[in-house]
């Protein structure tokens, strides 16, 4: 790195507030103090932390910023994390032409329109889990018994994987983004599910069916490796983000009755709620991550070649500047400009798939649990504080 200037002792990941749906206080201080600030990881090397709307936008929409974590200078949150072997990434971690190549492989099968003739088979999955969550008592955990299995069926049909399998690729997915996970144990779940991929993706060739992943080898264009890596990044992200998002957005909105209450009486408000739990929430919270390949300007700071940057979601969802008391949860917000799926060419491919899921998973809930209340107090709730993807372990509800 060629960082000259002292570092302050501001540490990236930061300690969480009082308030476990907020940016960390010291975040939400750097995006108004300093938006553009230096901040030390853990092995105590410099990285640049963007905090501020505007910025984070410039960032990820600049290509001089690189996602590919084999550079000098990436920015990494852990040593497991530095030290997990990199062969060929997936396309989330190139930079074009490849990063293209492969990603227009997939934007058909995530279109809108395609994914919108999808919201008939997602509504039946969602009221075949909450039948079987309510049939057998007056309890329940939302994460177990709902939020998580419903992106996992999805995702599982859309790829073509076995669903049953569902445990396999569950455990792996823990592992993979636990913060505090060994280097040994990160690669040991790194290679289960690779490996598993490709013998499925070999399956395919043999036995095709209608699932992402046999389209992909008929395709003929990708190595067996590269169509494992494509399936991979779908299934870990496919499930646990929207998973954690919907279980989030439910305590969220228990949290405030008001807004909960607003749903009830209009559901027409659903799509737009969606939106605004998404930007009060930004469920990727410990940032996304970049290396610069040349000078840049940004925020009126100078960011160097070869040095490491982290774009903060969570705060740039609640810049005052373009969201007006954006710490507050307000469902009738206009909240289209949140960037909690990115921005720019790495944006997420498949957010329109995660709006489905969230709409109808939120409209089912309110619409047939009027009752729904939490089991446990709030602060008997585990936040996953040390998890990649933010959200709870468990959400003991009633009704």
């Amino acid at each position: 790195m060629t960082v000259t200037e002292h570092t302050p002792q501001l540490t990236a990941p930061a300690s969480r507030g009082g308030c476990p749906f907020d940016p960390p206080p010291a975040y939400e201080r750097a995006r108004e103090e300093s938006p553009v600030t230096r901040v030390q990881l853990w092995d105590d090397s410099p990285c640049w932390l963007i905090t501020r709307h505007e910025d984070v936008r410039t960032v990820l929409g600049d290509r001089r910023f690189s996602a590919d974590a084999r550079r000098p200078g990436f920015p990494f949150l852990s040593a497991a994390r530095k030290r997990l072997p990199r062969g060929r990434p997936s396309f989330i971690g190139m930079d074009d032409p490849g990063h293209a190549r492969m990603r227009r492989m997939l934007t058909a099968e995530f279109m809108v329109k395609k994914v919108e003739s999808m919201r008939p088979d997602v509504r039946r999955i969602t009221d075949d889990l909450l039948d079987r969550m309510t049939a057998t008592g007056r309890t329940a955990d939302l994460v177990g018994e709902f939020a998580l299995p419903l992106p996992s069926l999805v995702i599982c049909r859309l790829l073509g994987v076995p669903y049953e399998d569902h445990e396999f690729f569950q455990s792996r997915s823990a592992v993979l983004l636990n913060v505090r996970s060994s280097p040994e144990a990160l690669a040991a779940a790194q290679g289960e599910v690779s490996q598993y991929l490709t013998d499925l993706a070999k399956l395919k060739r043999s036995s095709p069916d209608d699932g992402i992943i046999s389209r992909l080898m008929e395709r003929g264009e990708l190595s067996v490796e590269e169509v494992a890596g494509m399936g991979f990044l779908l299934l870990v992200a496919g499930h646990e983000t929207t998973a954690n998002m919907t279980a989030l957005s439910v305590l969220a909105l228990l949290r405030r009755p008001d807004q909960l209450a607003l749903l009830r009486d209009d559901p027409s408000l659903i799509k737009g709620a969606v939106e605004e739990l998404l930007r009060y929430l930004s469920i990727v919270h410990n940032g996304l991550a970049r290396t610069a390949t040349e000078d840049v300007t940004v925020g009126g700071r100078t960011i160097r070649a070869g040095e490491g940057v982290l774009c903060l979601l969570n705060t740039a969802n609640r810049d005052e500047e373009v969201f007006p008391s954006g710490d507050g949860l307000d469902v009738g917000r206009d909240a289209r400009r949140h960037i909690a799926f990115g921005f720019g060419v790495h944006q997420c491919l498949g957010q329109p798939l995660a709006r489905l899921e969230l709409q109808v998973a939120l409209e089912a809930v309110l619409r047939r649990l009027p009752g729904l209340r939490l089991a446990v107090p709030f602060e008997d709730i585990r936040f996953r504080t040390d998890m990649i993807v933010y959200g709870v372990h468990g959400l003991p509800v009633a009704w």
